[in-house]
């Protein structure tokens, strides 16, 4: 009897040393999981970049995040299931058929404390150090599990085939900028990033998305010069015109020649005129067309990515925007493009520009009809869609589908619009309040 006794002493402790240790792997298990997954990449890239071998290996093991969570689930519900097996022997042992409900509830209590809550809890607040630490065992088990793992993974896979889901390698790729966006817009909420940061920030990853035609001045608001007005008439206009490069056109506005610099034209016509004792009589025989640039013309689906990209490497900030046919459109600028990232660029010269957007005694906002949607939305955090038109009175003429007269009062996506005043065909002015 007393050896009886002794052995099962015995079996009972080395069992339960076993339990524990088979405890603190699911543990391990559990908060590799949550550090690896929670871990942000650009915070272990920027540490990989300093030197860390462990935010190196952590990288690379997260680059492939099913065989990752494969892994470390296969190996968490093999410690999980052998450590309930043997609780359930040793309980059975000691309290006869009521020993498997001990053993259900000692282990539930012990996996959901010191294998799940508290490794977990601990990877949250040190994602990436506890990433780090872990990665190069959890290397070695994903090597180890590889095999079994991706059998798994074919399973599964043919498995979500049979209910029509299908598994797309590259969604994390594509899902980054919805990630930092969304990021963005939570802090702003929270009040930990500021809109102007934000606005920036989203300015940037848009670019990519939107089009010259989105944000071109259109050809109705271009000015121009007539190459067949006489050269006092030409300096005169250059000099009280607000722009440095102005198009120049022959017979038909439609027909672009050239585009002229301010600089470039004083030049030629100091030089002409010889100086300055020169003759100004001289200018009679001066020729704009012999001093302005070739245009440049952009088709009006080219993205502001791109564009930019193409106003550095052609080294000009101008462009003439055609649609398909070959029309004038408009006209576009890089600092048209900088605006969409940092803002309106005011100088001397428009001034008024960053008074488009102003509010009356009543609480509403009066708008300039030509204001893009998206300006307006930066400038009130408002969310006006902007899929259906690009200004203000656009999207007013395309709700009401007419062209209002002035005073009257449309409500849709939750706001009220007045048409305060209204040029030919072109609303030039309204009030905008939310419901």
């Amino acid at each position: 009897m007393e050896t009886a006794g002794a052995t099962l002493d015995s079996t009972f402790w080395i069992t339960g040393g076993v339990i524990l240790f088979l405890l603190v792997l699911s543990g391990f298990f559990s908060g590799s999981e949550t550090a690896l997954t929670a871990a942000s990449r650009g915070k272990l890239r920027a540490q990989a970049d300093k030197g860390s071998v462990g935010a190196k290996r952590a990288l690379r093991i997260t680059e492939d995040n099913e065989r990752l969570i494969g892994s470390v689930l296969l190996g968490n519900n093999l410690v999980n299931i052998l450590a309930a097996s043997l609780a359930t022997v040793i309980f059975t042992r000691a309290f006869g058929e009521s020993g498997v409900a001990w053993a259900t509830l000692v282990m539930t209590l012990l996996v959901l404390i010191f294998a799940e809550v508290l490794p977990k809890t601990y990877a949250i607040t040190n994602s990436e150090t506890a990433a780090s630490m872990v990665s190069l065992p959890i290397s070695l088990v994903v090597k180890v599990f590889s095999p079994v793992v991706a059998v798994v993974r074919l399973l599964v896979r043919g498995v979500l085939r049979v209910f029509g889901v299908q598994i797309d390698p590259d969604s994390n790729i594509l899902a980054v900028r919805e990630e930092i966006a969304g990021a963005l817009h939570l802090g702003h909420s929270e009040g930990v990033v500021e809109k102007e940061d934000r606005d920036r920030i989203l300015g940037a990853l848009d670019l990519n998305d939107r089009t010259v035609e989105e944000i071109m001045l259109h050809r109705s608001g271009i000015e121009m010069i007539n190459a067949e007005d006489s050269p006092q008439d030409i300096l005169e206009q250059c000099l009280t015109s607000n722009h440095t490069r102005l198009p120049v056109y022959k017979d038909d506005p439609e027909n672009i020649i050239g585009v002229i610099h301010a600089k470039d034209l004083l030049r030629a016509m100091y030089k002409t005129i010889g100086g300055p004792e020169g003759d100004a009589g001289h200018l009679r025989d001066f020729k704009i067309i012999d001093v302005a640039m070739k245009p440049y013309f952009v088709p009006e689906t080219s993205t502001l990515d791109e564009q930019m990209r193409q106003f550095l490497r052609r080294h000009t900030h101008f462009a003439l925007v055609v649609d398909e046919y070959g029309s004038l459109q408009g006209l576009i600028t890089l600092e048209d493009i900088l605006e969409e990232i940092v803002g309106e660029i005011t100088d001397e010269f428009d001034q008024d520009a960053a008074q488009s957007v102003t509010s009356d005694p009543d609480g509403q906002f009066v708008v300039d009809g030509s204001m893009t949607i998206r300006d307006l939305n930066r400038a009130t955090d408002w969310n006006l869609p902007d899929e259906e038109a690009n200004t203000v009175a656009g999207l007013v003429i395309h709700e009401a589908q007419m062209i209002p007269t002035s005073g009257q009062v449309f409500s849709f996506h939750g706001f009220r619009f007045e048409v305060c005043a209204r040029e030919g065909n072109r609303i030039t002015e309204l009030k905008i309040r939310p419901l």
